[in-house]
């Protein structure tokens, strides 16, 4: 998934998004009447990341990547990014609880 890491301040206009806690540190947020993924929440920071396609008409910049161990090895990206392990990110998010 292309994601984008939008901070603290995220507000949804519209019907409120279902909400389901999916681990200890973490929510997902889901569209209640057609399913739609709409974010990943991070509890301890209070941090959404939304995926790429719920933004029309933007450019982003793509600085990292995660579970890197799990891609395809014909999957390949260009540019030169930060890349961590499953294992990492669950170190890394584990360590702010």
């Amino acid at each position: 998934m292309f994601a984008v890491h939008c901070g603290t301040d995220v507000r949804f206009n519209g019907q409120e998004p279902s909400r389901y806690q999916s681990s200890d540190w973490a929510e997902r947020g889901f569209c209640p009447s057609c399913g739609t993924h709409l974010f990943y929440h991070l509890l301890p920071s209070n941090e959404y990341i939304l995926p790429a396609g719920l933004f029309q008409d933007q450019e982003f910049n793509l600085s990292s990547e995660i579970f890197i161990d799990e891609k395809p090895t014909y999957y390949e990206l260009k540019n030169d990014t930060h890349k961590m392990t499953g294992q990492q990110v669950f170190e890394q998010f584990a360590s702010k609880n």
